[in-house]
């Protein structure tokens, strides 16, 4: 199984507390369905706002199971990409798309069932005239992405996990869901469940 695989399976919590909550991407950028989660190395796109074109170059440059990271620095007037641009990003074997932007035509997009996480939906179709970069580093929803780190996103939203970091993450995310599911299992008492709340009052 691959790491990617391995960090799909963790909640985007414990991967956010591995990091210390330092890499987690703003928290109104969020799947345009809840069920959406993605996992993989990020295929970085920078743009300037009402201009599109640099979204299609990223689209073929990107490999099958890259995440498509889009910096547009937060400008939400007109969409980065519609149902066919991420239907297309579906053909071509990629794992998601976040943008730090909007998109439109967003019930066409949950027809695609392929995951996308965005700050919002809007009206307003972006222009083509082509400025921007692929695979340099950007910063989307306030965190700096580069070219290969790891990008994992839930409900909750996405976390950024740099490729130097992406192992001893990993370690401490399954620890930290391991101890999650057992303290879980306190809630099956009401005793138990008092006695670990007044340990953790008795502590503050």
């Amino acid at each position: 199984m691959s790491i990617y695989e391995q960090f799909l399976k963790i909640p985007a919590t414990c991967i956010s507390d591995s990091l210390k909550g330092l890499t987690n991407m703003d928290f109104t950028i969020k799947p345009l369905k809840e069920t959406y989660k993605i996992s993989g190395p990020a295929c970085t796109v920078k743009l300037l706002a009402n201009d599109n074109l640099i979204f299609l170059k990223g689209l073929v440059l990107a490999k099958p199971g890259d995440v498509l990271v889009v910096d547009i620095g937060s400008y939400q007037y007109n969409a980065i990409a519609g149902d066919f641009m991420i239907g297309a990003a579906k053909v071509l074997g990629l794992a998601g798309v976040v943008v730090d932007g909007t998109v439109r035509d967003s019930a066409g997009i949950k027809e695609t069932d392929f995951p996308v996480f965005c700050r919002g939906n809007t009206l307003a179709a972006s222009n083509k005239v082509g400025i921007g970069e692929v695979n340099i580093p950007i910063c989307c929803g306030g965190v700096v992405v580069n070219p290969g780190d790891i990008i994992i996103g839930d409900a909750d939203g996405v976390v950024v996990v740099p490729q130097d970091r992406a192992t001893e993450t990993l370690k401490f995310a399954l620890k930290k869901e391991q101890a999650d599911r057992k303290r879980a299992k306190l809630l099956e008492s009401a005793n138990a469940t008092r006695e670990y709340i007044n340990k953790l009052l008795l502590k503050s």
